[in-house]
């Protein structure tokens, strides 16, 4: 990226940041060893200490179910729930306190509307329409309701810097058009976007919209009736808040008509077996024992950050964004993904020189303390309209400092040197299929070759300390990964579910039965190293030795489950079920 001119002021009058800091415990804490550089805020943020208090005291001295209890505990609990709900009314502007509905957060609040608004409302070619930067979240739940009603889902088109072509959605909006539903800042490009314009240009021709504020709460304030938008949702943990609580707020007219989400307790007026009358609003929408610490909580969050002021955070925001754009925009070989006019605190990065996969250069920046996301951030539509498979992506806070950028940005070029270093390493030519080489069985079974591993892995731990050696020693093993052919790596072979590219082909050994061997391939080192992992322990073996094999456990055991705990970190999951299901195949083929 090229090299852009800012003046950026190293301090802002009215706010410090070091004091901020102050008031987040974790923060101080260490990673690896090394001071915690924590830039995965657009993940979840810190919680400051007035929350971890208020949470605490909430249990320690109000704990009760509310409005229904007569007794004074429940008395206090119903008031600090109702007193929660309206400093978030307050927060964004909301007409009444009545209209803001506690949902397990964003996610939910986009479903409860589809559920709720699109059964009643959507009719066979309806159009729905969201844009190209959706998160997930406000993609499937309009697909599920689309399909169920005969809508239509339509996307709004953006250009490459991630921008909304406003042009193109005015083209979508000459078709009938039920909802727009768009998020207010992108959490996988930073884009912010118009959504007043987005929202006044859907109600000129009668369609109702919903924002999804997640990413842009915590950033800026936020106004639902200057926006005029429809229904306006976002989480409270991405907000200094806690996790497990949300918000979705809508026109008071429109929740009215709204059928309930979630039938149960607390959202009736009366039940029989014959008929059921439902309770007004907000009751209507809260079925069952809702989130009550968690809506304190949130409460408090909204009151530090009502406490620093957004006149303050905002300007510290914006510089530091400007300056982590420009000091990362200028290592050679990175390349910064959205570039928006208008952007949040998202910074998106692939490094294409030496090309490194975002895993592992995840992994490689955690070991230098620094936290950020890694993968496709629940926008795979994103990373196929910028041609990736995926990024890193750091995320600031109003806690957040320039030494935290720098840190990030040593991190990076440490990853950049020691990749091309490596590029020694680096797979051998592609061979032809007919000199194709496959690695043989190491163990006379696959429980005696994970028993081989796992000591061999235990002295290199002793040797050299901790899990940090033991990854550097599998991505070591992935370095000797058989060479597998290009013409194999097809859509049959690619194991999906990874943040990285895989490929795994497995076989019957030519001349056996249930001789078990496969070839495998990424572009990810740790991957191309658990590959390796998998291969001594499976190829060679007999198909139904493989079925019987617990690898899961053997992971645990080493101490690596982290790897097989979540399937979009790394697809060990998704390898491990494919081997499985190939393997399960040839058994059955033999019998």
């Amino acid at each position: 990226m090229a090299s852009v001119s800012l003046t950026i002021p190293a301090k802002l009058p009215g706010f410090d940041v070091r004091r901020i800091r102050r008031d987040f415990p974790i923060l101080h804490a260490s990673a690896h060893g090394k001071p915690l550089v924590y830039l995965d805020n657009g993940a979840t943020t810190q919680k400051p200490q007035v929350v971890l208090d208020r949470l605490a005291r909430y249990y320690e001295s109000e704990n009760a179910n509310i409005h229904r209890g007569v007794y004074l505990l429940s008395q206090t609990a119903t008031l600090a729930y109702e007193e929660a709900r309206r400093t978030i009314a307050a927060f964004i502007n909301a007409p009444g306190a009545a209209e803001v509905i506690f949902t397990r957060g964003t996610t939910e609040a986009v479903n409860l509307v589809a559920s709720s608004f699109g059964r009643a409302n959507f009719k066979p070619g309806h159009q729905i329409i969201v844009s190209a930067m959706e998160h997930h979240s406000n993609i499937v739940p309009w697909q599920i309701i689309a399909q169920a009603t005969g809508g239509v889902l339509r996307v709004i088109p953006m250009n490459d810097a991630g921008e909304l072509l406003l042009d193109e959605y005015a083209k979508l909006l000459k078709q009938p058009t039920c909802f727009v539903s768009v998020v207010h800042a992108s959490n996988s490009l930073g884009t912010i976007n118009d959504v007043r314009t987005i929202t006044r240009m859907a109600h000129e021709v009668g369609a109702k919209v919903l924002v999804d504020g997640a990413q842009w709460v915590a950033h800026h304030p936020t106004d639902v009736r200057q926006i005029d938008c429809d229904f306006y949702a976002f989480s409270g943990h991405k907000l200094y808040g806690p996790t497990g609580i949300g918000v979705l707020w809508g026109r008071r007219e429109l929740l009215d008509a709204m059928p309930p989400y979630q039938g149960g307790g607390d959202m009736i007026e009366s039940v029989t077996f014959e008929k059921t009358t439902y309770a007004q609003l907000p009751n209507k929408f809260e079925a069952g024992t809702p989130h009550i610490a968690g809506a304190v909580g949130l409460a408090a969050a909204i009151e530090y950050v009502q406490s620093v002021g957004f006149e303050n955070l905002v300007p510290h925001e914006e510089s530091l964004l400007n300056y982590a754009t420009q000091q990362l925009g200028d290592v050679p070989g990175v390349r910064i993904i959205g570039t928006a006019k208008q952007k949040g605190c998202v910074l998106s990065f692939v490094i294409d020189d030496p090309p490194i996969s975002s895993l592992d250069i995840g992994n490689r920046l955690d070991r230098e303390g620094v936290a950020v996301r890694t993968g496709h951030h629940c926008c795979q539509p994103v990373m196929v309209r910028m041609g990736i498979n995926s990024t890193a992506r750091a995320s600031l806070a109003m806690y957040n400092t320039r030494e935290d950028v720098d840190a990030l940005v040593a991190a990076v070029k440490l990853t950049i040197h020691e990749r091309s270093a490596k590029r020694h390493s680096a797979p051998a030519a592609s061979p032809a299929m007919s000199t194709l080489k496959f690695p043989p069985a190491v163990a006379d079974s696959p429980a005696t070759a994970a028993d081989q591993l796992a000591e061999e892995l235990r002295d290199v731990s002793d040797a050299l300390g901790g899990r940090d050696a033991i990854n550097t020693h599998i991505e070591e093993m992935g370095e000797h990964l058989l060479p597998m052919p290009e013409a194999l790596k097809n859509e049959s072979t690619r194991v999906h579910g990874c943040m990285s590219v895989v490929h795994l082909f497995p076989r019957i050994r030519p001349g056996t039965v249930d001789v078990f061997e496969f070839l495998g391939s990424s572009d990810a080192f740790i991957v191309r190293g658990l590959i390796a992992v998998l291969q001594r322990i499976y190829s060679g073996q007999k198909a139904s030795a493989v079925l019987d094999f617990d690898i899961e456990n053997f992971f645990q055991r080493i101490g690596l489950d982290q790897f097989i705990s979540s399937q979009r970190r790394n697809g060990l999951a998704g390898m491990i079920k494919r081997i499985r299901s190939s393997a399960g195949a040839m058994v059955a083929a033999s019998a």
